[in-house]
């Protein structure tokens, strides 16, 4: 007799934690459905247009400023999409007035130079940090003139030694190269910002000439196949 109560009375306490326990296994899923439309909800509140800011590239200029013999500076304008996708416009201007201690050679530029790319912000989701971190590619061109000249050349002919001047101006060159980047940008007051990027600059064309090659290219930086820049730059929110 007393294992038959024993067993009606879980058979009861069984029943009731299934009535008890029923509301609150429908609140969980209801809450878990309510949670995943505020998300999707959210998802679809950002934006498509985040606005578009303007910087002023000033590392090159203070190297000049401390003795460089290449000055370079640019401005970049770039917009703001999803908060994700960063397209930008680049349009700088490089000079260089340089005698080689290697081989007294005298070269001389000066010329505009552009880029257009992509950046893309790798913080996307975190629209509560005061700033980002992207990485991106830039496509870059310029066409220029150039002047080189140095000490004269000795050319032995027909037994006696002919000296031939080495002096060549207004000389006609392009060139093209691609970056891959990878910055900073935070802000610093209100709709002001500064950024940090760092570039690894690879030469796919420039134009030599028989007697000579471009020493510097605008943009791009000292001739080599590739190479490392480092920039600086200062950046305004436009307010629209």
């Amino acid at each position: 007799m007393m294992k038959k109560r024993i067993s009606n009375y879980i058979s009861l306490l069984l029943i009731l934690s299934s009535f008890l326990l029923t509301p609150f296994s429908g609140y969980g899923q209801v809450h878990k459905a309510a949670s995943k439309e505020a998300k999707e909800e959210k998802k679809e509140e950002v934006p498509f247009y985040q606005g578009t800011s303007i910087g002023v590239e000033i590392a090159g200029l203070v190297s000049n400023f401390l003795g460089s013999d290449i000055i370079s500076s640019e401005v970049a304008m770039q917009a703001n999409f999803k908060n994700r996708f960063l397209p930008v416009v680049e349009i700088g201007y490089g000079k260089a007035d340089a005698i080689n201690d290697g081989n007294d050679l005298h070269y001389k530029t000066s010329a505009p130079y552009f880029r257009i790319g992509m950046d893309y912000n790798v913080f996307h989701k975190k629209t509560h940090l005061p700033g980002y971190l992207y990485v991106g590619l830039r496509y870059g061109m310029s066409s220029f003139l150039y002047d080189v000249n140095g000490p004269d050349m000795t050319d032995p002919n027909y037994g006696e030694i002919i000296t031939l001047p080495y002096s060549y101006s207004g000389l006609k060159s392009n060139a093209s190269w691609m970056e891959g980047v990878v910055g900073l940008k935070v802000k610093i007051y209100k709709g002001f910002c500064m950024g940090w990027s760092v570039r690894y600059k690879m030469r796919m064309n420039v134009k030599g000439h028989e007697n000579s090659i471009p020493w510097y290219v605008p943009g791009f930086g000292k001739n080599a196949s590739s190479s490392f820049n480092i920039m600086y730059n200062l950046i305004y929110n436009l307010p629209f």
